[in-house]
Parts: C-alpha cells; structure tokens; sequence
C-alpha cells in the first residue's frame, strides 16, 4: 500500500490538514509524527509522500516531498509580509481579542491554510474534489449562515465557488437545500423547542460496514429486558429534568442499532414510558426507525401503529442480494418489499428508506438496478448514503481480505440516484458529508412535500438541543441562540450503560439546567 508521512512541528490546524490530505489520497496509508526538528529524513520513510508543516519567522509553511524526491513548498506569511497574496495572509489573533473574535480570526487562518494546500494537492495530482477545500460535515450550516446575513442564491454560491472551491453543481445544491431547511424549519421552536433521542442499540446482525454503537440481538438478549428499563428510567430523569427548562418537546427519534429488534411488549413499554413522561400533543414529528426488514413483522408495526408515530424507516442500503449477503444483512430483498408493503397497508404514509452507494462490488448497473426497485415501491423520502469507512468497521479491520473487491463511486452514479428522486417528486431537503467517504461526495435526504424529517434537519444545523438517551447517545445542547454548543455523551456499553446510568444523569443535569436560563437569548 502506497504510504503519506505527515511530520507535523505545529500542531495549528493539524486536523484539518490531515483530513485534506486524506481526501485526495483516501486508500492510502497515513502516518502523522510530530518533531521539532528540521531534518525530515531522520523521521519519514524515504519511500512515502511527505509533508512537513511547520510555523516560523512569521509564516505557516507545508513542503512536500514527492515520491521522485522532488519537493513543492507553500508558504502563508502573517498579514504584513511580504511574498504571498493579501487574500492569503495570515491575520494575527492577538490574545486581547475577545473570544468569539479569536474563533472568527482562527476560522480565517484555517480557510487560508486549507485554500493553499488545496491548490497544492490539487496541482500534485491533477484533480480537483466536489466539495473543494470543505473537510467539515455540514456545508449546508455553511450556506445557512450566508443567507441569514443577508446574501442571496447567486451570492452564496459564488461565496462557496470562490472560498472552498466547490463544484458548481455542490455549491447550488448547498444553497439549494439551505433554502429548503429555512423554509421547513418556520414552525420550529428554536428558542423554546427541544428534541428526543432514544437510542436501541441492538441489531440482527452487524454489517460489514457499520462502526455505530450495535450489538448483535442474540448476544446480547438476555440483556435487552435490562437495558430498556434502564432506559425508561433515563427517560423519566430526562423528563423531570427538561420540565424545570419550559422548554417543549418537538420531535422524537427512536434511533438505534434497530429500534424493532424490540419485542412488541418491549417496544410498547417503551412508547408508554415516553407518553407518561412527555405526552404528545406538541410534536411535529414522532419517527421509528425500523430499519432492518428482518427485524419488521405485523405485531410490532401494530404496535407502532397504536401511537401516533408519524414517520418510520424501512431501510434496504440495496437491492441486490449479493451486496446483502456479502455485508452481513441476514435478509432478503423480498423481504424488504414485504416489510414495506405491510408497513402501507397499515395506514404508514410517510415511510423512508435509506441506500448506501459505494458498498462493495456495486458497479452503476447494480445500483440502477436498487433505484428501479426503489421506484417501484414509491417511499416518501428517500436517504442516499456514500459509503464512508470508519475505522471500527470490520471491513477496515480486516481490509486485507477484501482487497479484490471495488468500491464504485462517480458523480454520475449521484446523479442517478437524484433523478430517481425527482422522478418520485421528491426534492433534496437535508445534507452532510462524513470522514471518508467513498469519492468525497455526501448523504443526501430527499422527500415529498411535507414528508420531510424535521429531526435530520435539526441535528445537522444545531439550533436547538436535542438530548440522548440511551447507550452510545450523545446529547447536544444548544445556548446562547446558537452560539454555543456543548456535547455530553452517554457511554457505549450497554452493561456500563445500565450499571452507570445515575452517573450519566448527573453528569448532563448541569447542562440542562442552564438551557432553562438560556431560553429566550
């Protein structure tokens, strides 16, 4: 495997540059060590592509060595000297600076720093990425931002084009979607509003791909009465703690894992508790994700049915049994189309279902071949996944056995997977991007009219908090209008979940607390 060695003597914006590097050269080994030395060779093999950044004499520097031993340097020098264009000087973030202004002039340095380095990569190799410069997961928060300060359509894009380097396809879809979000977004209760996680993180079996908080249902069964009184127990802490805020409770998401590995009576228990704790009447959307279809049966979509759910997943990631069997999903493509047609015959009309594109050994016929099925059986919303390799997933664990096999992705096959969409009058509405994605491309939510999730949007832009319960669940607390976000974290395994749950409690009590003070900033 070819390898990068990035020798890192300022640790300023090392994140982002790493991440940069890393999307133009994804298969690659990467390897950061840090030195204060001058002397690359001493540190990085002689074979690897080389990178050197180090800050000095008033200017960031990155010199990369090429693996014909070549060398090509940037160099962003403070803003007053001399050698590089004003628009790409670094500016000074003095310390007397008030917080919020740091944060803003950093922001500016890391944009120049990673403006550079693009330019670099991209003359290096000979190409350019869709989304530019962009390493974060949420461009459409970018776009947002714009038109609340006053910028229209064709400004933003241009913003997106000039600053990040985007495509000009990704930039008007930014925009596009940002449009959509603001406009969905009008009955939502920013200051006043919060929003419910429920995490079920049980699953049928583990997908090749998958790195979420899961564990296999028959492991773990006996553990599963445990972990969802426990749970309910969170829930009514979590009610107790929210009723002292004023704030209203908007939308739920029953996510996991597999929220339908539940027994019926379970997943009834778990309803109950959420109406006993929060009642219903405020929501704008209450959503399932039922996900595996050999987790769906009629008992517990009557269940599901019996409380006003406005919104389930019935999620296939393909339609092509090969794929399924190779990844680990113990089921068939009948039963994905059985799953859905029992879900619409007991009255469920807004239904979604999610596609991975990029998953192993899928070319672009067999991907047209899961949107003809798709079409066929006309979901509401429809949510496309590239392919994004974390770490923990045992496909990157145990890469070497499956060095034979493709991961295809192409601006033409995003293409197809949006003209089936709109050929099912639907329209994007909600966007992010992950580490490691399969052609650096993005997720994309499209829906119906009203058939939108309020909850994807609302976790994507941080407007307002939502809080997790259960193993793995991560709260998101949102102050000051926005302007600051805090993040506590449950623990993710289930046995430390169910025997350190007071812990938990406490540690986010404080943190919900102040959302009471912050209401109406």
């Amino acid at each position: 495997m070819s390898m990068i060695c990035i020798l890192f003597e300022n640790r300023d914006f090392e994140h982002d540059i790493y991440e940069l590097i890393r999307a133009f050269y994804p298969a690659w080994e990467l390897t950061c060590i840090y030195s204060d030395g001058d002397d690359p060779s001493e540190t990085a093999d002689p074979a690897a592509l080389f990178f050197h950044v180090r800050y000095d004499e008033g200017s960031f520097r990155i010199l990369c060595r090429l693996q014909d031993s070549s060398t090509r340097e940037i160099q962003i020098q403070d803003a007053g000297q001399t050698g590089d264009e004003a628009g790409d000087a670094l500016i000074c973030c003095q310390e007397t600076e008030d917080r919020e202004t740091r944060l803003a002039l950093r922001r500016d340095n890391k944009d120049r720093i990673k403006h550079a380095l693009y330019r670099l990569l991209c003359s290096i190799t000979g190409r350019t990425l869709p989304w530019g410069s962009l390493t974060g997961i949420r461009p459409v928060k970018l776009a947002m931002a714009m038109l609340e300060e006053g910028a229209d359509r064709e400004a933003a894009e241009t913003s997106f084009q000039t600053h990040y380097q985007t495509r000009p396809e990704k930039a008007a879809l930014a925009v596009s979607i940002a449009q959509t979000e603001r406009r969905l977004l009008r009955d939502v209760d920013m200051e006043g509003g919060w929003s419910l996680y429920a995490g079920i993180p049980f699953c049928p079996s583990i997908c090749l791909y998958c790195s979420f908080s899961s564990y296999p249902l028959g492991i773990w069964k006996k553990s599963v009465n445990d972990y969802v009184d426990t749970l309910i127990y969170e829930i009514g802490q979590t009610a107790r703690m929210m009723s002292a805020t004023g704030r209203r409770l908007q939308t739920i998401y029953i996510g996991g894992g597999t929220p339908t590995t539940l027994e019926p009576e379970q997943l009834d228990r778990l309803l109950s508790a959420l109406d006993k704790a929060f009642g219903f009447e405020d929501l704008l959307e209450f959503t399932v994700e039922a996900g595996r279809p050999d987790s769906i049966n009629a008992e517990k979509l009557d269940v599901l049915r019996h409380w006003p759910i406005t919104r389930i997943s019935v999620n296939p990631q393909t339609m092509n049994q090969e794929t399924l069997d190779l990844i680990g999903r113990r089921h068939t493509v009948d039963q994905t189309k059985e799953a859905f047609y029992m879900a619409r015959d007991r009255g469920f009309d807004n239904i979604n279902m999610d596609l991975i594109i990029g998953l192993p050994g899928e070319n672009a016929d067999m991907v047209r071949h899961t949107l003809d099925e798709i079409f066929t059986l006309s979901p509401d919303s429809l949510t496309v996944h590239t392919l994004a390799l974390k770490r923990a997933a045992r496909l990157n664990l145990f890469k070497d056995q499956y060095r034979e096999i493709s991961f295809e992705n192409s601006q033409q096959i995003m293409d197809m997977t949006m003209e089936t969409a709109v050929k099912m009058q639907m329209k994007p509405y909600y966007l992010y991007r992950q580490k490691n994605m399969n052609g650096n491309f993005e997720n994309v939510g499209y829906a119906k009219v009203d058939k939108a999730g309020i909850y994807n949007i609302l976790i994507m832009e941080e407007k307002q908090p939502v809080i997790a319960v259960g193993a793995g669940g991560a709260s998101k607390l949102v102050y000051d209008s926005g302007r600051r976000l805090e993040r506590v974290e449950n623990v993710k395994d289930v046995s430390g979940y169910i025997n350190r749950i007071d812990e938990m409690i406490a540690r986010k009590e404080p943190y919900i607390a102040a959302l009471g003070l912050s209401k109406g900033d």
